[in-house]
């Protein structure tokens, strides 16, 4: 699985390269009082072509860009966000929908995010 997401990232200098650039995504990431929302947009790109994945703990935004190669099609994925799922967010419950333009993907806090506290006893060696 990770060399899937080394896979993807490389994607973006060889996209960047043959086509001469790709559009600049929106991204917006806020605080609110049951957990994190991120707004993604990117211009140029229709809402229905982004997809969202969790993998190794990962959450990934990215879609399909399809070239011919070889006179075969191949798709290859263009990253917009691709960061590491902090502990206080509950993966279980991470949730994804369009509003108008743009991808809405909710991030709800687990019980960790007012953090974890407990005394350690200490045994003899």
């Amino acid at each position: 699985m990770i060399k899937k997401f080394k896979d993807l990232m490389t994607s973006v200098d060889v996209l960047n390269t043959m086509y001469g650039g790709i559009s600049e995504p929106y991204l917006s990431l806020r605080e609110e009082e049951h957990g994190r929302e991120l707004r993604v947009r990117v211009p140029g790109v229709r809402r229905e072509s982004l997809q969202v994945e969790i993998d190794d703990n990962a959450l990934s935004v990215f879609y399909l860009i399809p070239l011919i190669s070889d006179g075969k099609l191949v798709h290859m994925p263009q990253v917009v966000y691709n960061q590491v799922v902090p502990y206080f967010i509950d993966v279980t419950q991470i949730s994804a929908a369009f509003e108008d333009d743009e991808l809405v993907i909710q991030l709800p806090f687990n019980k960790f995010y007012n953090g974890f506290n407990r005394k350690i006893e200490i045994g003899e060696g």
